[in-house]
């Protein structure tokens, strides 16, 4: 079963503030990073993606930020988008559920699904955690190592 996963900017965020090695978005990356999983992406995402993570609140490091950049488009898939009739609040999201919708088999994965329309195809990260899981293309953590934290993004 392959899976392909459309990354809101907020699940970029989190997996790089987090501390925790096996929070649901570090997972996330760890997956596309392992060849697990496929994250999609169009030049629109990743416009986004430097916006938001080069802003001064934030404090990523340059190198850090085009360390992630790095990793989309390694181990990505350019995608066109898929137009749709669905109405979004942010036209800034639009993006994400096009690409998703161009792909059988994706997700558009974000902390934020109010924000989208309430179809499958829109999971958050515990959720594609979840299902990653449930497939067995990772393996279900030990609640026990929940609470060892990390400095650094095993994507890097």
């Amino acid at each position: 079963m392959k899976i392909y996963v459309v990354l809101d900017t907020n699940v970029i965020v989190a997996s790089m503030l987090t501390r925790h090695h096996d929070s649901a978005t570090r997972r996330i990356i760890n997956a596309i990073t392992d060849l697990k999983i496929t994250v999609l992406y169009h030049e629109d995402i990743l416009t986004e993606y430097r916006r938001i993570l080069n802003q001064e609140k934030f404090g990523f490091p340059p190198d850090v930020v085009q360390d992630m950049m790095s990793v989309i488009t390694t181990f990505g898939i350019r995608t066109d988008r898929t137009p749709t009739d669905e109405i979004f609040n942010d036209k800034d999201d639009v993006v994400f559920y096009e690409v998703a919708l161009s792909k059988t088999g994706a997700f558009v994965v974000t902390g934020n699904k109010r924000h989208f329309p309430d179809k499958p195809i829109v999971v958050t990260p515990a959720e594609m955690v979840e299902i990653l899981e449930n497939n067995r293309i990772i393996e279900k953590t030990n609640k026990q190592d929940n609470k060892q934290p990390t400095d650094t993004l095993k994507a890097t």
